[in-house]
């Protein structure tokens, strides 16, 4: 099995590295055509836009963008250092932030306040997976 090593915040990772991260800390994240990529399914198109908007406000914080694809019930998000030409730690961050951020579910916690949408498919949000 292939093994990665902690590499310089703008070295690149070889294929195979970048298919052991993915495997070990983002599982539904797949690499393809040289970036790390997640579709996110939405309930629809204002579910669609919140999801653009946040992975937005995401990058922009973190001053690393990704290529997005927006459809009526989907986002694709696309990660590649584009000045390092490949996948660095840097794309590896902000897919776990995303991940985070897109996938949270309120109610899970112990103690929890935020009881999240109702069970009604007028508010329902991201379809999680």
């Amino acid at each position: 099995m292939t093994q990665w090593r902690k590499k310089t915040a703008d070295e690149v990772y070889a294929a195979e590295e970048v298919a052991v991260r993915l495997a070990a800390e983002l599982p539904k994240w797949t690499f393809e055509d040289g970036w790390i990529r997640r579709k996110y399914k939405t309930s629809g198109w204002k579910a669609t836009l919140m999801v653009v908007n946040t992975v937005g406000h995401l990058a922009e914080a973190a001053w690393h963008h990704p290529d997005l694809t927006v459809s009526y019930a989907f986002v694709t998000v696309k990660l590649m250092n584009h000045a390092a030409k490949g996948i660095t730690d840097k794309d590896f961050a902000l897919a776990r932030k995303i991940e985070e951020v897109l996938m949270w579910q309120p109610g899970g916690e112990e103690g929890a306040v935020l009881e999240g949408t109702p069970d009604d498919p007028r508010f329902k949000y991201l379809k999680y997976d």
